[in-house]
């Protein structure tokens, strides 16, 4: 059996945007299952201008099907993992730990912030050598999801 092909990792364009906000849309729906619909709902307006914002600024990274369509994307600000999602049909596939090893060994990302409740997200970010270095009691919005913020100890 030949081994698959390391994903190339690409820089986003605007015209990217849709389907960069479908697929952290799907991938918040298929992890992110403390979180209601409201809340969903509250993030939508930013993300779509976050994710417009750091695509501008050549900071949004992604990985693309054969046909150039991404399924899975990275932002990387101040040495720190701000964004990383899958599309859930691609989850497992090593998209997520190709974009996290882009971002340490090119992006020299040496931190990330993930939701406490998001156990999955911890154990993977945990795997590649990230352990918690402190937490915090509410999210950026001041909602009551704690977060934990990661920092790498080792490269992955």
């Amino acid at each position: 059996m030949t081994p698959s092909p390391i994903p190339q990792v690409s820089l986003a364009h605007a015209v990217d945007l849709p389907r960069l906000f479908d697929v952290w849309h799907l991938s918040v729906r298929a992890t992110h299952d403390f979180l209601a619909d409201s809340d969903i709902a509250f993030l939508m307006p930013f993300v779509r201008d976050e994710l417009a914002r750091v695509a501008a600024e050549g900071l949004l990274h992604v990985l693309r099907a054969a046909d150039g369509v991404p399924y899975a994307f990275l932002c990387v600000e101040h040495a720190k993992i701000e964004m990383l999602f899958v599309h859930p049909d691609h989850r497992g596939s090593g998209a997520g730990r190709s974009l996290v090893q882009h971002a340490i060994v090119n992006l020299h990302a040496t931190a990330v912030d993930v939701n406490e409740h998001n156990a999955q997200a911890h154990g993977f970010y945990r795997h590649l050598g990230f352990i918690a270095e402190n937490r915090s009691e509410r999210d950026p919005f001041g909602q009551p999801f704690p977060i934990l913020h990661l920092k790498l100890t080792e490269m992955a």
